[in-house]
């Protein structure tokens, strides 16, 4: 009987969610609108011209010439992004369910599925022209990511949905923009590719905090709620690879994304969400608050103590050849 209750408890509470997203839908129009009219859309041809016009032989030289510089470390941080963004049907599958596949929020869905797929598309296409990796390792990894699935215990909740969209675009504009800083040194066009991808996911990132900064106005207290268990620490798309802890050692020991970086993550959300202000709250809203504002200070224990045990590590990663490199 208990058990019922807690079931009829839960079933009120996602409905009346629902009902605030279905109360989001001018909102939603709006903010698709603003987003077409800020963005710049390019396709991979624009950086890796693929027409009967190019000099196939003079591009695969100079692209690869190019390329020889860049890091193995960058190599592997540059693996692990194309990996993640193929994983795009796991994501869109999961917006789909959550938010409804049959609703107004299947434009935005849609939308942002079709800028997400240039973004793997690019990447593979350069680093298939380049040669800066082993593609045949990285095809194999990609398969066996999509295939075991993206399954987050989301409890069919819808707000979670953004609060995670909201963390992982902002990550992930970081990684991309983190990756084409080290390799723009050896080559400038990977940089620009990188760069363009890491804008497509700073206006993403832009949309989902605004949706959620709307249900925070709408439904404060169980947004609170489904913001805390979420925040804490988010599953970054790839992390049911192999080896996907030494590869995120890898990103972490060049600068370009680890634990300092999510820290940033999350103290913009709660500034730009206003989290320390919100008022009139329930207790159970203000448990969740509370919890969020702490994260950061224990994110920063968390880094601290990885710094702490940091130590010079030799990797030998089949993404790249199994070459022998060691880092700081």
């Amino acid at each position: 009987m208990i058990s019922s209750s807690k079931e009829l408890e839960r079933d009120r509470s996602l409905l009346s969610k629902f009902e605030v997203l279905a109360d989001l839908e001018k909102t939603v129009a709006e903010l698709i609108q603003k987003h077409e009219e800020k963005r710049e859309l390019w396709f991979p041809s624009d950086f890796l011209p693929a027409d009967e016009t190019t000099n196939e032989d003079l591009h695969l030289r100079q692209i690869r010439e190019r390329a020889k510089g860049i890091p193995l470390s960058a190599r592997v941080a540059l693996a692990l992004n194309l990996i993640t963004e193929e994983g795009l049907p796991h994501f869109h599958r999961l917006i789909a369910v959550h938010l409804g596949s049959d609703s107004f929020w299947k434009n935005w869905n849609n939308l942002w599925t079709a800028e997400e797929d240039r973004h793997g598309n690019v990447i593979r296409d350069y680093c298939r022209d380049s040669h800066v990796m082993n593609f045949t390792a990285v095809e194999r990894a990609q398969f066996q990511y999509v295939r075991s699935g993206f399954n987050p215990d989301w409890d069919k909740d819808p707000y979670r949905v953004f609060v995670y969209t909201s963390a992982q675009e902002r990550a992930t504009q970081i990684s991309h923009d983190g990756t084409g800083r080290v390799c723009g040194t050896y080559e400038p066009t990977l940089e620009k590719i990188l760069h363009s991808i890491a804008m497509d996911e700073a206006r993403h990132y832009a949309f989902y905090k605004a949706v959620f900064s709307e249900v925070l106005k709408r439904d404060p207290d169980n947004a609170l709620e489904s913001a805390i268990t979420i925040l804490p620490s988010i599953d970054m798309p790839g992390h049911t690879l192999r080896n996907f802890n030494e590869y995120a050692d890898v990103v972490r020991r060049s600068g370009i994304y680890g634990p300092r970086d999510y820290i940033t993550v999350v103290e913009a959300l709660i500034k730009a969400w206003g989290l320390e202000t919100l008022t009139g709250l329930k207790e159970s809203g203000k448990k969740a608050q509370e919890k969020i504002l702490a994260i950061p200070g224990r994110l920063k224990k968390v880094a601290e103590y990885i710094e702490s045990r940091h130590a010079s590590k030799t990797f030998q990663l089949e993404f790249v050849f199994n070459k022998v490199f060691t880092m700081a």
